[in-house]
């Protein structure tokens, strides 16, 4: 092991390296065969009999041996007086279990050891590198901690794999580079490392973030990550020695599943993993064909849209837990669907809640969820504002709910085309002014682009410095406010900004959810604030109802205990769904709320209740 000189007594280790001699020349060098130090005039006999603790200045770096030394001459005599057999050899610790602040992983259990240690070696302590552990957060610590028993399978017999649902922003990344980087280097048997090789597969978009974490955190002299894109081919990876971590995309992993199955991966970690939500997919397909059963899924929405997509990821990381499929789906999800129905029966709702708790406690032991609030006193205050826009008079007339130019370019489209369904869009084209152009656009078409634009032009009168972020689903969308700008997506970090505009939604929260955390998170300075517009009494309303829907299902499995009342719509609210209400908000009206909609909140004082004295503070619009 080796780091830079220093009088310390507790010392920064940088990692592993060689130390070639000759003569009286030591050169050392990193794993990648790298020289990161030289030194001359020693004496032979100094070099020849360095062992393990003893410790060596090399070109200004500090050198300790960690394993006894044996000289070259010596190697294969089994007379030599400073040799022992491998059995009787002591096994320490990779990093000292007692210093201050030491994060070490928990001691395998006697059922453990009869299982995973035929050979009867020692147990030995797994201590997480204290160049990482500087950097970790209480609620990291846990994390890792919890991953750790969950792959080795201490939590529940032949299982293997973990969930980290943590919400977006609490560092599942740092997480599992150091869940990768102790399992790299160490083991509880022996000392022998658990995994050889690590693979990490992620969105494409993501390839090149992984490396860069994985330098950020451990350095490029420590670990070798192989990140493929078109400049590095997988043959390379198989071909080298060198590398310890592959990094791959989701698509890419399909082209080339056959060559790295011919890997040996002692874990695999899958970021954004509830693309994993269908196992009938390609995807799930191939993943679950690698040999590896240590699995690691990251995603901060582990509920999306179902309970079967649910049961996919469950699937994938411990197999056969929750039964079959069929099975699932009568004894959890039916009972658990019917429960949150506006229209249930008392029997159906217990019945419901006992198969939720059951679900929950019973994935627990291998899913950690935790959400924003715990790092929240790390970060700048948050302010969510959701607008309910009044739709223009074009678009009462239209009663679209899309841009008025994206509309109008369909008609157009459709009409000159001569195509069959022209019929449908009979008439509209006469709604449009003659002047109208959808080459551009004018924001008094919409009543988002107005508010949006009001918005845009307030942010920058009043704080000059502030960025903006404005994110839409829809490329078509994208193209029409292109003179303003867009970013979001997947595990991106947009702390730069501290204003984002969710221009429009999903009917998947996960998306908008994911979207929305992008500016709020570690490294933010300022304070943040949210928008999400909505047409008022369109269908953007219903799907924002569906959403907060959604939610409470996961709530009511992931993060029991914080469900919505119901999950579904009315048929009555179905069949109304593509309506258009002329209604300031149709969600104010379903909240029976009674304040002014002006961002003000009255008090409401029961007859029998005390008045009190405090006054009523005014709060962002929810």
């Amino acid at each position: 092991m080796w780091c830079k000189a220093s009088k310390k007594k507790h010392k920064r280790w940088e990692g592993d390296a060689v130390l070639v001699t000759r003569g009286r020349t030591a050169t050392l060098k990193d794993m990648e065969g790298k020289d990161i130090g030289k030194g001359s005039g020693y004496k032979v006999s100094v070099l020849a009999s360095l062992s393990e603790g003893e410790t060596l200045m090399i070109g200004g770096k500090e050198v300790e041996a960690s394993k006894p030394f044996c000289p070259p001459t010596m190697l294969g005599r089994a007379d030599h007086p400073g040799s022992k057999p491998e059995d009787e050899q002591t096994c320490r610790p990779r990093h000292d279990p007692l210093a201050p602040g030491a994060l070490v992983m928990p001691r395998p259990s006697p059922n453990h050891q009869w299982s995973n240690n035929k050979l009867g070696l020692p147990v030995v302590d797994v201590v997480v590198d204290p160049y990482l552990t500087t950097h970790l957060r209480p609620h990291q610590r846990d994390g890792l901690l919890f991953l750790y028993e969950c792959v080795m399978g201490m939590r529940a017999v032949a299982c293997h794999g973990a969930i980290l649902a943590d919400e977006m922003g609490l560092g599942k990344t740092l997480q599992s580079v150091a869940l990768a980087w102790t399992l790299l280097k160490q083991g509880p048997y022996g000392g022998k490392p658990v995994a050889k090789r690590v693979l990490v597969v992620t969105p494409g978009s993501l390839v090149q973030n992984w490396g860069a974490e994985f330098s950020k955190w451990l350095g490029r002299e420590r670990i070798s990550v192989f990140t493929v894109d078109q400049d590095h081919r997988i043959e390379q990876f198989l071909l080298s020695p060198l590398h310890s971590v592959l990094v791959i995309s989701y698509e890419m992993l399909l082209r080339c599943l056959e060559q790295v199955q011919k890997v040996e991966f002692g874990l695999v970690i899958c970021d954004e993993g509830h693309r994993l939500k269908n196992s009938s997919i390609k995807t799930s397909s191939a993943l679950s064909s690698l040999s590896c059963n240590r699995r690691v899924i990251l995603t901060g929405t582990p509920v999306q849209n179902d309970l079967q997509e649910f049961y996919a990821i469950i699937e994938f990381v411990n197999p056969g837990i929750l039964g079959s499929s069929t099975a699932y789906r009568k004894v959890y999800e039916e009972p658990i669907l019917r429960s949150r129905q506006p229209s249930c029966t008392d029997e159906e709702r217990v019945l419901g809640e006992e198969r939720a708790a059951e679900l929950s406690r019973l994935t627990g032991m291998f899913i950690l969820r935790r959400t924003q609030e715990i790092i929240n006193r790390y970060l700048p205050p948050r302010l969510d504002w959701t607008l309910f826009c009044d739709p223009s008079p074009l678009q009462r007339e239209l009663s679209s709910v899309t841009i008025p130019g994206l509309l109008h370019s369909t008609v157009k489209e459709r009409k000159d085309r001569g195509s069959v369904e022209s019929s449908l869009y009979d008439g509209l084209v006469e709604l449009f002014p003659e002047s109208y152009s959808s080459g551009g656009f004018n924001t008094a078409d919409s009543g988002k682009l107005l508010v949006l634009s009001d918005l845009l032009t307030a942010i920058r009168q009043l704080s000059p410095s502030d960025r903006a972020v404005v994110v839409s689903n829809y490329t078509k969308t994208l193209d029409l406010l292109q003179d303003f700008s867009k970013a979001g997506g997947v595990g991106l970090n947009l702390v730069g900004a501290s204003h984002l505009v969710l221009y429009d939604i999903d009917w998947n929260p996960a998306n908008d959810i994911q979207a929305m955390a992008r500016v709020w998170r570690d490294g933010q300075k300022k304070t943040v604030h949210i928008y999400r517009l909505l047409t008022a009494g369109t269908i953007e309303e219903r799907i924002f109802q569906r959403q907060v829907s959604k939610q409470g299902l996961s709530g009511t499995v992931v993060d029991l205990g914080k469900g919505a009342e119901h999950t579904s719509f009315s048929t009555s609210e179905l069949r109304d769904l593509f309506s258009l209400t002329d209604t300031p908000s149709l969600t104010h009206e379903l909240l029976n709320c009674t304040c002014s909609m002006d961002g003000s909140v009255q008090a409401v004082v029961q007859e029998d209740e005390q008045v009190s004295d405090r006054p009523v503070p005014a709060r962002s619009p929810r």
